[in-house]
């Protein structure tokens, strides 16, 4: 028994293992593919499932692109509604695990094919580099998840004498419910619905439960995975809490409404698959995804509207979009960097252009100045969080051109706080017309932060303010050497000069590194 149980034991922990090390080698292989399709094909709810259902499918984890959709929807490259709409789909996908165990390994026994298969994993570790490395990981969590399949296999052969079904809740009701709370508490164990599924199987398999049983566990194991995405976002941002709570309330529906038909359902998809039982498992677990989707996709709208009103976020931030949460994907958190840097500098270049406005108001930027200092030490704290895999030569320019962007960030923010020169551009004859026209350029700016045309204008509009900047300052001696302004003004009007040069080249590369 005890030998039983050791194998059981280590057969989960290969499969899981094995299911992280594929998961992160196709997440390195496929990172920017999947990024690109997720904001390229998700423009509805309908799009944005099967999008989702094709990106879980390829990298083999929902988690993963939960994640990078909650770094998009924070970054307001997606919608809330799309972001439901490729939940519905990551559901689906993710039930390709278990028809991959059910095809490979329980039909065709890949766990001793598997050991060979180990070891040119292992030659393409030691030997290689770059994209032949992780090649060699995903071929090593390809032959770890059907050798721990193996092992759960061999261990479940200590129970075939006791769990059998007069052991085990009975096919009623309570049974049914009994047999829901056990798979969402082996879920909630070893966090992941695709290891419990595989463990169905191999009961199934064995003989100690039976087809409606194994339903059920799938169907609590389903429900269970939820609890991980809750869990992560505990203190995290608005839009982090609202997918995860779409995600726990997807699912809680959709399994209910299986468990409902469970009964005749289970046994219909036995009659379907010829009586194959672990594929009629399988067959069940994606048909009852399927239908979700079919049922919540012409809900989404007042779905979403639910999800917002039980989840309505905290006050006004500049930086509520930097969830540490994010922090798992390089990706998903420079998505989060780029929103909050969107943020800062649209308020920032409001502010400003407010003040150099023609009601040269100074009330907007008296009110942001406090604000802008703990935003930016926000910022500057997240970004330096943010891990980027040496390998990743996209990935390494975001974050590169992140890191400028702040930087700019930070200067203009600190010639902001400069009011007494500020005050002296509008009243200045001189000064007054640039500094009128970088005032427009900031207000355009701060409605459309990421705008190629806004980079444009306000580099035309640097270079334009540089090439007048040394007839300013001659304009400045002129006017003290005609008696027109004392020694003193004329320190303060170079000043200002130089001022209006240097936040024009800041606001000109905040836009440029947007881009």
């Amino acid at each position: 028994m005890t030998e039983n149980l050791l194998l059981l034991a280590g057969g989960i922990g290969l499969y899981i293992l094995g299911m992280q090390m594929m998961t992160d080698a196709l997440r390195q292989l496929a990172s920017r593919q999947l990024r690109e399709a997720l904001r390229r094909f998700t423009t509805s709810p309908l799009s944005g499932a099967v999008t989702g259902a094709a990106a879980t499918a390829v990298v083999q984890s929902s988690s993963a692109v939960l994640v990078t959709t909650i770094g998009f929807v924070g970054a307001g490259l997606l919608t809330f509604p799309q972001a439901i709409g490729i939940i519905y789909g990551a559901n689906v996908g993710t039930t390709i695990t278990g028809w991959m165990v059910v095809l490979l390994g329980v039909k065709l026994q890949l766990g001793t094919a598997a050991l060979p298969m180990l070891l040119a994993a292992a030659l393409l570790r030691a030997l290689a580099g770059g994209p032949w490395a992780r090649a060699g990981t995903l071929l090593a969590g390809f032959s770890l998840i059907f050798l721990g399949f193996d092992l759960m296999q061999q261990g479940t052969g200590a129970f075939e004498s006791w769990m059998v079904f007069d052991r085990l809740p009975g096919d009623t009701l309570a049974g049914r419910l009994a047999l829901l709370g056990i798979g969402i508490g082996v879920t909630l164990v070893i966090q992941s619905s695709s290891a419990g599924v595989a463990m169905a199987l191999v009961l199934l398999t064995s003989g100690a439960i039976s087809l409606p049983q194994a339903a059920a566990m799938v169907i609590g194991m389903d429900i269970g995975t939820t609890f991980k995405s809750l869990i992560a976002t505990i203190g995290g941002s608005r839009d982090m809490r609202r997918t995860a709570m779409a995600h726990v309330a997807y699912n809680v529906v959709t399994g209910l409404a299986a468990f409902a038909v469970v009964g005749w359902a289970a046994p219909a998809m036995a009659v379907l698959t010829g009586g194959d039982a672990p594929a009629a498992l399988v067959a069940f677990h994606t048909a009852f995804n399927l239908l979700g989707v079919m049922l919540m996709l012409p809900l989404t709208a007042p779905f979403a509207r639910l999800i917002e009103r039980l989840v309505p976020g905290r006050g006004p931030s500049l930086t509520q979009k930097l969830d540490p949460a994010l922090l798992a994907d390089p990706g998903a958190a420079l998505d989060a960097a780029g929103a909050a840097s969107d943020a800062i500098a649209s308020a920032l270049c409001a502010a400003l252009g407010a003040r150099l406005g023609p009601s040269a108001d100074p009330a907007p930027l008296e009110e942001l100045t406090p604000l802008l200092g703990p935003a930016l030490d926000d910022l500057e704290s997240f970004l330096t969080r943010i891990r980027v895999a040496e390998g990743d030569a996209a990935t390494l320019a975001r974050r590169s051109a992140a890191l400028h962007r702040f930087d700019h960030l930070q200067r203009l923010a600190h010639r902001a706080a400069q009011t007494e020169r500020i005050a002296l551009l509008p009243r200045d004859p001189v000064l007054r017309r640039p500094a009128a026209a970088f005032g427009a350029a900031l207000t355009r700016a701060a409605n459309a932060p990421r705008d190629p045309a806004t980079a444009r204008q306000l580099a035309r509009l640097e270079a334009t303010i540089l090439h007048r900047a040394h007839r300013l300052r001659r304009s400045a001696l002129l006017r003290e050497h005609a008696g027109l302004v004392s020694p003193e003004g004329v320190f303060d009007l170079t000043d200002a000069s130089r001022w209006l040069t240097r936040s024009a080249h800041h606001a000109e590369r905040i836009a440029h590194y947007a881009q």
